[in-house]
């Protein structure tokens, strides 16, 4: 029966419900401005509200008005505030509960630059928030706290109890494998930069605290950079040659679905300067770059665990109770959130951009869980909230589900500069404030009897008073009375048997006057010592007396010394105070031009890489350059040799003008001149061929790139001549206005026709038929003119339409004629062709058109092909 459930999935152990919620509480502190000449944008109105102004020359709404917004936070710090009254508001509550058992969260967030680090650290004789909580926990638990390795952490989130042998055992045994014993000096050394970080008047406790339990502090310090996890506190082997690059670490649950870093290394401390140094321990390993908006900018969020495990005394009230559910642990985590950035400002490049991206993208994951913890809480729906999109939310799961108070310092800059950021970064803390969180339940009371470590404490008081007291002594008095009743004679029997008995009584009497004389005696000796002991008495009294006033004299001139020593303290301890600032400042500027050096070598190693990239571009360039040089010396002589060629196609072209225009006169005067003889009866002499140029004196042609001025005939369908369109019909003659003049001897002529550069409705009713002229390049390069015809048809709604029937292409065409001689006027020509007789009549030479190729070698004179002209009708 049990085997059943034998392997079920353990339960989820069941929190004690609570209705109680609190909402995250939200803190504002304005940083001073840095220079006097700044613009500043932000203005305290009162004790928790801010307001926005927009610095000149920032546009916020359309209209270019002033926008002012105002914001409201549980209170806000102003630029005067000390680091003392911000965590009396702020961590003075998180460090009561942490000591009275209850979890807290507290982080810092802004723009980068607004002086989180300095809230969180702080500076030499300015405590931060994380000194001063350490300061307060040890205040209050130091008295009670139990010895080390009484407390033990085991690997999965967890605390065991070790009774004082085996912590003793355990404290030997690590002492010993300690390769280089700490020396009291090197225990009492003090960073320079931690020291003095809080005045002793500045000291604070915890009202409260369970003096019946027994305490133990740990610490353990984290990054996140680049959204993975790494241990600060990790102990590494440096190597100088080629150092072990960090592990990074996971996040786990442990049994009560508590997030934890697995692996993370958790210091026992014991004291508040010792929780400081093994901190700044750490921090001298987090993640800082130069920017240019900040000089030490945080380039990864830190992570500061405190953990207090507190378990009951026994009933005793002298050992810890040796029972692990009776361990309560609480812990408090400071984190100080790196800030966003805007990269065209930050100046980042490489590795920066990168860190900055991650640093934007974990922020943004914030938001959005906070959006949808707010959207679920006051519209009543389930949305998961993406906490495992992020490491930073991933490991504060808890808080947000009712672990522990969650508290937020949303630190400003009031520059103007930092305005846009500003603006989101009030609006995100304006949106966290309404989120609430479950309030924790406090810790059950173990049961035993109260007051047990005050009682135990008495009781050890005593003994020790009886061990130094020992037995009772007898007095002085005691001892002169034993010894004055031993030195008397014994008294005589006194008992009268007889009465008549004489001897009885006078026996007696000499007895007693014995005694008497023998008390007499003593009498005397004890006035005799009594006054030689008041003679020592006045004389111990007048030695007394004497030494008083020597011990005077000697307190008077040790007041002096005590006086000449304490000045000299003083100057000590200032010299030793300039010494540690110097050092302080020594410090500083050795990491400031550790800093340097590691972006000259950066800046150094992006110039190099730049000067290889220049020059590989400069090889570059003048390779394109040789290339281009050869590219456009041959583009030049090609077109010198085009224009060449152009400027002799136009030459040959205006000289076949020329001649054309002196045939044509030729010819008419040789018509008048025969219209002349025909009335005659003897026709006159032939005149002369005209003489053929010689090829010397024509140059060859060459093809021009250019359209010939010449059109060539050739329509596309026989059935439709050009004689049709010039008929009775009325003709819509369409010509954009693109259309470009050829200067061509046969030129598209359409009588009866209405010409337009774009038909319309008007034109359309008037004409029965339609044609486009359209002019386009053809395949060869020379200009094609297309006359598309068509028919006006009457519809049925009253319009027009054109339906297309025919295309007429005109092309130019430059050809090379072989040159021929005029026939001779005497015999026909063999293939039977027209006569010369037929060319002598008048009607017939006026009824043929002469047409003349472009670039022929035709001349006044020559042979022409006859077109016969289309009469009209």
């Amino acid at each position: 029966m049990n085997r059943q459930g034998k392997f079920r999935t353990p339960r989820r152990p069941k929190k004690p419900l609570n209705n109680q919620k609190d909402p995250v509480g939200v803190y504002c502190r304005v940083r001073p401005l840095g220079g006097g000449d700044e613009e500043c944008c932000i203005e305290v109105i009162s004790s928790t509200t801010i307001q926005l102004h927009a610095p000149e020359g920032f546009k916020v709404n359309r209209n270019g008005e002033y926008k002012e917004t105002q914001y409201s936070f549980k209170k806000v710090f102003g630029v005067s505030v000390s680091q003392v009254e911000l965590f009396e508001h702020v961590a003075r509550p998180l460090v009561d509960d942490l000591i009275h058992g209850k979890n807290g969260l507290l982080f810092t967030y802004g723009v980068t630059g607004s002086g989180k680090t300095f809230t969180m650290t702080g500076s030499p004789g300015q405590g931060g928030l994380l000194p001063r909580s350490l300061d307060m926990i040890f205040n209050s638990i130091g008295p009670y706290q139990a010895k080390r390795y009484v407390f033990k952490t085991d690997d999965k989130n967890g605390m065991e109890i070790q009774c004082e042998v085996d912590a003793l055992l355990e404290r030997q045994r690590r002492e010993n494998n300690l390769s280089v014993p700490k020396t009291p000096s090197s225990r009492q050394r003090i960073e320079p930069e931690i020291v003095d970080m809080i005045a002793p008047e500045e000291a604070c406790k915890a009202d409260g605290v369970d003096e019946d339990s027994s305490y133990s502090v740990f610490v353990s310090y984290i990054e996140i950079y680049n959204n993975y996890i790494y241990d600060l506190l990790e102990e590494t082997q440096e190597e100088a040659v080629k150092p072990k690059p960090p592990q990074s670490k996971i996040l786990r649950e442990d049994q009560n679905h508590n997030m934890y870093v697995a692996g993370c290394m958790e210091v026992e401390v014991k004291s508040a300067e010792e929780a400081f140094q093994v901190f700044w321990r750490g921090q001298k390993k987090r993640k800082v770059a130069n920017t240019r908006l900040n000089r030490e900018s945080s380039r990864s969020h830190s992570v500061f665990i405190i953990k207090l495990a507190q378990a009951p005394l026994d009933e005793d009230g002298d050992n810890v109770l040796q029972d692990k559910n009776q361990v309560n642990v609480s812990q408090l985590c400071l984190v100080d959130l790196a800030g966003s950035e805007r990269t065209g400002r930050t100046g980042a490049e490489g590795t920066r951009i990168r860190e900055a991206g991650n640093i934007n993208q974990s922020l943004l994951n914030l938001r959005t869980c906070i959006e949808i913890l707010r959207e679920n809480q006051m519209c009543g729906t389930n949305k998961m909230v993406p906490y495992r999109d992020s490491k930073v939310t991933h490991l504060f799961k808890n808080y947000f589900d009712g672990e522990g108070k969650v508290r937020m310092v949303v630190c400003v800059n009031p520059k103007g500069e930092d305005y846009e950021e500003t603006l989101l970064v009030m609006r995100f803390a304006e949106m966290t404030q309404e989120v609430e969180v479950a309030r924790p339940v406090d810790r059950p009371i173990c049961g035993l009897t109260p007051g047990r470590r005050h009682k135990n404490q008495a009781f050890k008081e005593e003994l020790c008073k009886l061990d130094e007291r020992g037995a009772p002594v007898e007095t002085d008095l005691t001892a002169f009375l034993n010894n004055l009743v031993l030195s008397l004679p014994p008294l005589p029997s006194c008992e009268l048997t007889d009465p008549s008995d004489d001897v009885t009584l006078p026996r007696l009497i000499e007895a007693l006057h014995n005694r008497q004389r023998i008390r007499q005696t003593i009498i005397e000796e004890y006035n005799r010592a009594a006054n030689t002991m008041k003679s020592l008495l006045q004389e111990l009294d007048s030695n007394l007396i004497s030494k008083e006033n020597f011990i005077h004299e000697q307190n008077g001139k040790l007041i002096e010394k005590d006086k000449l020593i304490q000045n000299n303290m003083a100057e000590i301890e200032r010299l030793e105070k300039k010494t540690k600032m110097q050092e302080h400042k020594m410090d500083i500027l050795q990491k400031t031009t550790k800093i340097y050096e590691e972006d000259k070598r950066t800046l150094q190693q992006e110039l190099d890489t730049r000067e290889h990239r220049l020059q590989r571009e400069l090889s570059d360039k003048r390779r394109l350059e040789q290339r281009m040089h050869g590219v456009v010396s041959d583009t030049q002589h090609k077109w010198e040799k085009e224009c060449e060629r152009r400027v002799n196609a136009m030459q040959l072209e205006m000289q076949n003008k020329l001649w054309v225009k002196d045939e044509k006169l030729k010819q008419l005067k040789a018509i008048v001149v025969e219209s002349k003889a025909s009335t005659r009866p003897d026709p006159p002499p032939r005149q002369s061929r005209l003489q053929r140029p010689s090829r010397d004196e024509c140059p060859p042609p060459k093809r021009s790139a250019s359209p010939s001025p010449l059109p060539t005939t050739t329509p596309v369908r026989p059935l439709h001549r050009r004689s049709r369109s010039a008929g009775a019909e009325k003709w819509v003659d369409h010509k954009p206005t693109s259309s470009l003049d050829l200067g061509t001897v046969l030129q598209p002529v359409i009588p009866n026709s209405i010409q337009v550069s774009a038909p319309n409705e008007k034109a359309l009713s008037k004409c029965d038929r339609y044609v486009l002229t359209h002019q386009e390049v053809a395949s060869d390069g020379e200009v094609q003119t297309k006359l598309i015809k068509g028919e006006v048809i009457k519809t049925r709604g009253g319009g027009q339409a054109v339906q297309f029937t025919d295309i007429e292409t005109l092309k130019q065409e430059l050809t090379t004629v072989p040159s021929r001689k005029r026939k001779s006027s005497e015999g026909v020509s063999p293939s039977g062709d027209q006569q010369e007789g037929d060319w002598t009549d008048v009607e017939t030479r006026c009824s043929v058109a002469v047409e003349m190729r472009a670039g022929s070698n035709m001349g006044p004179g020559y042979e022409h092909h006859g077109i016969t002209k289309r009469r009209k009708p």
